[in-house]
């Protein structure tokens, strides 16, 4: 991890502790998750106490405190999907990916989740892939859009 990046990042939002979301968000999209080196940098620089940068850090979903894969494969399992097979389309991701929900390989390539519902309950079974919608998936066409992720 480079702190000039972490520099750029923050000297972007003019050093204000009121940009504190929009920093971290930006420090989550270039490194997937949020490092405890650019927190304390973070802090330090806003002049932010790590005990509100934490809180911030573990509210939202969007944040990650552990390394997360560059690809997140979001699996619907609601029942639209699951009655149209989603727990099939489960089984090829955790194939392809070699991890299970809640799970980030090895490589840092795949992070997997399941959600209870993506909100395309007419395309089920779904997956969401880097916020990208897959939806009425055979096992194959799951496998070619993971085999494309980088």
């Amino acid at each position: 991890m480079e702190m000039k990046t972490i520099d750029g990042i923050i000297e972007r939002h003019q050093v204000e502790p009121s940009a504190l979301i929009q920093i971290l968000l930006e420090i989550q999209r270039e490194y997937h998750w949020l490092p405890q080196p650019a927190l304390h940098e973070v802090g330090r620089r806003l002049q932010v106490p790590m005990s509100r940068i934490q809180h911030v850090a573990t509210f939202y979903k969007a944040f990650s405190m552990v390394p997360k894969g560059r690809h997140r494969v979001n699996i619907c399992m609601g029942t639209a999907c699951h009655v149209r097979g989603a727990s099939r389309i489960l089984e090829t991701v955790q194939e392809h990916a070699g991890v299970g929900p809640g799970e980030t390989d090895l490589e840092h390539k795949f992070s997997v989740e399941t959600v209870n519902c993506i909100g395309c309950c007419a395309l089920g079974p779904v997956i969401d892939v880097n916020g990208k919608i897959h939806g009425r998936l055979t096992r194959a066409e799951t496998a070619g859009v993971l085999e494309r992720c980088e």
